[in-house]
């Protein structure tokens, strides 16, 4: 396709008849990021589309006419890129693929110490505290957790701490909030970092390089060396940004409409009982092939019966009432076809479209076949398989601990 095999965005169009009589105009279908734009443009047009994307894509992909494209120097850059033209253009199959309220957007607030903060699209209505900068929607919300880390090693920042508080956070100690709690920065000075972040935000790596490089000359010739020193490593920071972890998760194929689901969340359930008693549920969760250990969350079933079915439907009900909790973009479950279609009429009810597989299990409780989408059992076998094994054992141990405090 002549496209090159770099990190970039891209942009699905068609050429479509104005409307009052205008003639033909431009419409953005679709919006997305690549580590390599040949090879993700590409898997939009094989003969397997509609298993690996869904019928939904492969609709989409019918309609184009035309495949721009906008390089960047890092997948980082391209998450930036994706998300400001995303909410410039609100394209049709972007907007309507997730629930937008489900999205993430940085946001800094409006403090002589500002905070750097991930929030969702549903709460902010409701934060309370003044917001002078916000870019977003993110649609994966464990990708821009990764590009904060690396974000926040270039351009420390605080997100909790107490300004003066005389004790160090945390994150000062391992070198990611430049000293606000103790007092070791000013209110200028910091505000230099709030000015960085957000002309990286706004996509002008450019002119943020040309202020550091000015700061850095300025320092110099204060003879402020350790401050022109930070700013020559934030300059070659940026023009050699290490996304690794970004790249990781990116190079691994995308399978569905909802996008790469490596790159995002999922979650897997479990239930765990003797007899229908001491009943218990788990939830575990995933972030691009790697457990998630602090979201993992214990349920003390209500249920008294045994009916594993009825437990599961109690599990996700009650984990679903939670909206502070980040929505899954594939849920595994354990058993067969019946919990497969019990977890999707819970899901149906609650009006969300999230693709289901569920893990079967011989007699010795060893995982041998997936029930759902070919295209996501293909491409995320050892992912289903890995955190299928894990809660598992996350129910036992829960199950073991709360029967050994009963009896």
């Amino acid at each position: 396709m002549g496209l090159p095999d770099t990190p970039g965005v891209y942009l699905f169009t068609r050429r479509r008849q104005g409307y009052g009589g205008r003639g033909r105009v431009r419409e953005i279908l679709y919006i997305g990021k690549a580590t390599s734009l040949r090879d993700r443009v590409k898997s939009y047009f094989g003969k397997d589309v509609s298993e690996t994307r869904g019928q939904r894509i492969m609709s989409m992909v019918a309609l184009v006419t035309t495949i721009e494209y906008k390089q960047t120097d890092s997948v980082l850059e391209a998450l930036i890129l994706e998300a400001e033209l995303i909410k410039r253009h609100q394209p049709k199959y972007n907007v309507d693929a997730k629930d937008d309220k489900s999205w993430n957007y940085v946001i800094i607030t409006k403090e002589d110490f500002p905070r750097v903060l991930i929030i969702r699209a549903k709460d902010l209505p409701f934060f309370d505290h003044p917001i002078q900068f916000e870019v977003g929607p993110f649609p994966h919300g464990g990708e821009l957790k990764e590009a904060m880390k690396i974000v926040r090693k270039i351009f420390p920042y605080r997100d909790t701490c107490q300004p003066w508080a005389g004790i160090p956070c945390f994150n000062v100690q391992i070198r990611l909030c430049p000293g606000v709690c103790t007092g070791a920065i000013s209110t200028r000075e910091y505000a230099r970092t709030i000015t960085h972040l957000k002309l990286f935000f706004r996509g002008k790596k450019g002119e943020l390089i040309k202020t550091l490089e000015r700061e850095m000359r300025e320092y110099a010739h204060a003879q402020k060396f350790e401050e022109a020193a930070r700013a020559r490593n934030q300059v070659f920071a940026l023009t050699h940004i290490r996304d690794v972890a970004m790249i990781k998760a990116n190079k691994r194929s995308p399978s569905t409409a909802l996008g790469s689901i490596r790159e995002a969340r999922i979650e897997s359930y479990d239930i765990s009982h003797i007899s229908g008693t001491s009943g218990v549920g788990v939830m575990v969760v995933m972030y691009g092939g790697r457990l998630a250990k602090s979201e993992y969350r214990k349920f003390k079933l209500r249920i008294k019966k045994n009916d594993d079915i009825g437990a599961l439907i109690e599990v996700l009900t009650r984990r679903l009432k939670h909206r502070e909790w980040p929505l899954p973009e594939l849920i595994v479950v354990d058993g067969g076809v019946a919990q497969k279609n019990a977890t999707e009429n819970i899901l149906k009810q609650q009006k969300l479209t999230i693709p289901v597989v569920a893990v079967t299990k011989d007699a010795r409780h060893t995982a041998h076949h997936i029930n759902g989408e070919s295209g996501i059992i293909r491409d995320h076998k050892e992912d289903i398989f890995a955190i299928n094994a894990e809660v598992h054992r996350f129910a036992i141990a829960y199950h073991r601990n709360l029967r050994g405090k009963i009896y």
